[in-house]
């Protein structure tokens, strides 16, 4: 009886006792949802809702007010929802049952894409709670979400995820300077999470020093990376292996070049309309352009190469180069796990990005990820272009054991918030960081 007693203590510890919504900002001057929850046993999580700019469309939706205030962009209603119906949904209800919290946040919204609540409300309420759970354990967040059993033993390694690390912006991160919205680096021959950072920033700093040396940096981009005005999106891989050099490091074995083209924003119909460069491409072209890309310059990553719904197009480019390269879909699967399970039947992609806000709770992420784990697909953990100080993504990185991390560049804080807590955690392990995800 008395054991019982201590078990149904032990139980009632994770009993959700406050949830509250609250309205902060993005760092693109925008409002969003900070979403705060407490537990009985005194665990309080916190989380905010990050917001895209290339959106897939798939993808959970934000809520937002419209009207003319701040463009339409408000977000009292979301807010309302979390301190109304999300609120009066939770309270008591076990926190540590992640499904049953996310089950019981879906069951409140029918729509497709959390359109009622908001996936912005429901994202930040379903990532809080997590946190929430991991603090009345006192733990890490990390490592309540690690599902290694070894995690008891002292001696067990517990690696660390890939960085990938925007040098130039573009797209639509950038107002359509180049096409291509993201220009990353990945440190593929670093030690450590440390020695990976002190790469990038002095990739950035060459980088940097060549775009103003040509009077062709611009200022920063939305992610922290530079801003440059580049005439063609091949002048801007130029200039990155050119980078990776000035640093002192050797491409390939050292640094590859990871690009996310987010080709849906520049395509539709299997036409390619690249501004920087006035051409038309249909999709075999643009495919064979892109291979093109990955035989001359030390590339080991390709994002969205064509647009979202080029399902032959996808398929097409992963048969030409999926077996050199990261080929991975974000606008093509918007963290879906069924849309991971037709990619991998049809072999379209071989590596998943997964974005907690575009499932809209920490469950749906996690399926996504757990389908393409299941089907030997790699994941990468990614945060948005509007984005804030909250780091919940390197924790999901690392306790879900994803191959990589991408947060944007080596700058601005609300990007090196999440490298600074990605080092934080490789000294907490101590001898038990394994190194870095091959």
């Amino acid at each position: 009886m008395a054991r019982s007693i201590r078990f149904e203590k032990q139980m009632n510890k994770t009993e959700i006792t406050s949830v509250s919504g609250h309205r902060r900002w993005d760092s693109r001057g925008r409002p969003t949802v900070e979403a705060v929850v407490i537990t009985r046993g005194g665990g309080k999580g916190r989380a905010l809702a990050p917001a895209g700019a290339s959106t897939g469309s798939g993808e959970a939706v934000d809520l937002r007010d419209g009207g003319s205030t701040l463009d339409g962009l408000d977000v009292t209603r979301a807010v309302a929802n979390v301190n109304g119906r999300i609120r009066d949904a939770l309270i008591g209800l076990d926190a540590s049952d992640q499904a049953g919290i996310d089950a019981a946040i879906e069951s409140l919204d029918p729509t497709q894409g959390f359109s009622e609540l908001g996936g912005n409300a429901t994202v930040a309420v379903s990532l809080a709670n997590s946190w929430a759970v991991a603090d009345t354990h006192r733990v890490d967040l990390w490592e309540h979400l690690h599902d290694s059993d070894d995690l008891t033993s002292q001696q067990s390694k517990v690696m660390l995820p890939m960085p990938e690390i925007q040098i130039f912006g573009g797209g639509a991160h950038a107002h359509r300077r180049i096409d291509i919205q993201d220009l990353m680096v990945v440190p593929v021959g670093a030690s450590s999470f440390a020695e990976a950072l002190d790469w990038v920033a002095e990739i950035y700093i060459a980088a940097g020093r060549w775009l103003e040396d040509r009077g062709l940096r611009m200022g920063v981009a939305d992610e922290g990376g530079w801003w440059p005005a580049f005439d063609t999106n091949q002048q801007a891989l130029e200039a990155l292996t050119v980078a990776i050099e000035s640093a002192g490091l050797t491409p390939v074995d050292q640094v590859g070049i990871a690009l996310d083209i987010a080709a849906t924003q520049f395509g539709s119909g299997g036409r390619y309309r690249l501004g920087r460069e006035d051409r038309t491409l249909d999709t075999g072209e643009l495919v064979d352009m892109l291979a093109g890309w990955v035989d001359r310059y030390p590339i080991v990553s390709i994002e969205d190469p064509v647009a979202e719904d080029d399902h032959e197009g996808m398929a097409s480019f992963t048969r030409t180069v999926g077996d050199r390269i990261q080929v991975i879909g974000d606008d093509y699967l918007v963290t879906d796990a069924a849309r991971v399970e037709r990619a991998a039947a049809t072999m379209s992609a071989n590596t998943v990005l997964i974005k907690p806000n575009q499932a809209g709770t920490l469950t749906r992420a996690r399926a996504a990820l757990d389908a393409a784990h299941r089907n030997d697909m790699q994941t990468i953990v990614s945060a948005r272009s509007g984005e804030t100080e909250d780091v919940s993504v390197a924790h999901l990185s690392v306790g879900w054991a994803s191959k990589g991390v991408k947060v944007g560049s080596i700058t601005r804080s609300e990007r090196t918030a999440k490298w600074n807590e990605m080092l934080r955690i490789e000294e907490s392990l101590g001898e038990r960081a394994g190194g870095l995800r091959k």
